[in-house]
């Protein structure tokens, strides 16, 4: 109710400014699609909305570049509007878990950044508003993005988030190791297996590809794939769980290839710091990761490259995560006007290029993808082509049960502690139970 009264507060406010036209007072755009007669939704705003007399905003965002760019846009925005703008440093993983207590207390910030995952249990909880420029925005932004930012809300899915960048994985590849070889960087699995089993044969204590098993984030591209799913209802009905499906055994069959001919390791030993220290050594020439490994790669001078992540045997490319972090305006707000202003200005075009130099995080606008700063770059354009292959993780509350319980399921796999079939309806079992218990 509170939300639905501050919306339509704030659409009273723009329908006065427009016909009255206030001296010295911010006027609203004009409205170029009308909201259809009742709608509960903002999808067709597309004016600018004013901010509230004497309205000053607290603003969460991570340290480092990512605060540095926060500080960057509350000066700008300061500049634009007069409103002022106080950066505080909270991660964007915390956030939505402070914002429980200090929401409700009128100490939290009016704007803030989380990671996409979360929008679901925020939505449950009622912090935050659904995006009121929602139809600028499905427009702008890529689609993963807006899907990601997006949840269900009494049966209707509703825009909530302002997105800042996408990120998922892609295949890193030693481009030396591979010249060495004489190999190209593999186009199929099946290639990729081939090769690696080549350099082990020649490089003794090295490895050709490395992946966790038990990480289902990395390994649901496999999955993905093989086209099984993990809810109902384009992933956001989780009384229909598809994880120990024909695609999912299928999967669970590529992974035992792996281990029995490149990979002879048990899970425990095969960690992200682990397979990193192998890649920066130069004992490793394939493994999956996101553009913030790129960085440590460089730093250890390792001469590599990305690419899509290699084919399977039916043709298709393993369909990855992608993941989106987001500004969103908390429900609490005493000034929501305000609040939803910076969220929209922290997300132009603008504003995006800025962070994207800052940061090296790519923005999700459809406009800055086609920037030539960022187009020209060889990560960028490999986690982009990867992106279209990809969907974004499933943000509702029941999501948390998947990792446990298809790491469960995944280990006992590659451990050759069960078969797969018996191990994924195991898993599949863990997480219904999981979701039943959330229930109670």
């Amino acid at each position: 109710m509170k939300k639905l009264f501050t919306l339509s507060m704030i659409s009273l406010l723009i329908f006065v400014l427009a016909a009255c036209n206030k001296p010295g007072a911010p006027t609203a755009g004009e409205t170029s699609n009308e909201a259809s007669e009742g709608s509960k939704t903002n999808e067709t705003a597309t004016e600018e909305i004013v901010p509230e007399e004497d309205a000053k905003l607290v603003l969460w965002d991570n340290g480092d570049e990512e605060g540095e760019w926060a500080k960057y846009v509350a000066k700008k925005f300061t500049e634009e509007y007069g409103v002022p703008v106080k950066y505080e440093t909270v991660s964007h993983t915390d956030a939505p878990g402070k914002l429980k207590t200090d929401g409700p207390a009128g100490i939290g910030a009016d704007v803030f950044n989380a990671a996409h995952d979360h929008v679901g249990a925020m939505v449950t909880s009622g912090l935050i508003y659904d995006n009121y420029f929602a139809k600028e925005y499905k427009e702008r932004f890529l689609e993963s993005a807006v899907t990601a930012v997006s949840a269900k809300d009494e049966d209707e899915l509703k825009m909530y988030g302002f997105p800042l960048n996408i990120e998922g994985i892609a295949l890193y590849y030693n481009k030396d190791l591979l010249a060495e070889m004489g190999f190209e960087p593999a186009k199929t699995m099946d290639e990729l297996i081939e090769q690696s089993k080549a350099f082990m044969d020649k490089n003794p204590g090295s490895y050709g590809f490395m992946i966790e098993p038990g990480n289902f984030y990395l390994v649901y591209g496999f999955v993905g794939g093989y086209s099984d799913f993990i809810f109902g209802d384009n992933n956001t009905d989780p009384s229909e769980i598809g994880l120990n499906n024909e695609g999912s055994l299928k999967a669970a069959s590529l992974m035992e290839r792996i281990r029995d001919e490149i990979l002879p390791m048990k899970k425990e030993d095969i960690t992200g710091d682990v397979i990193t220290s192998h890649f920066n050594e130069g004992k490793l020439l394939y493994y999956f990761s996101g553009p913030w490994a790129a960085k440590g790669h460089e730093e250890a001078d390792v001469n590599f490259g990305v690419s899509t992540l290699p084919k399977l045997e039916n043709g298709e490319v393993p369909q990855t995560f992608t993941g989106t972090k987001g500004y969103y305006v908390n429900a609490y707000s005493k000034y929501p006007q305000a609040a939803t202003l910076l969220a929209k200005f922290a997300t132009s075009d603008e504003m995006l290029l800025k962070r994207y130099e800052l940061t090296g995080q790519l923005p999700a606008s459809n406009g800055l993808v086609e920037n030539e700063t960022i187009k020209s770059n060889e990560l960028n354009s490999a986690f982009l082509e990867q992106a279209k292959y990809s969907i974004p993780m499933p943000n509702i509350t029941e999501m948390q049960t998947v990792w446990g319980g298809m790491e469960v399921a995944y280990t006992a796999i590659w451990n050759n502690a069960a078969e797969p079939k018996a191990s994924l309806d195991k898993g599949v079992q863990q997480i219904k139970e999981a979701i039943e218990s959330q229930t109670k």
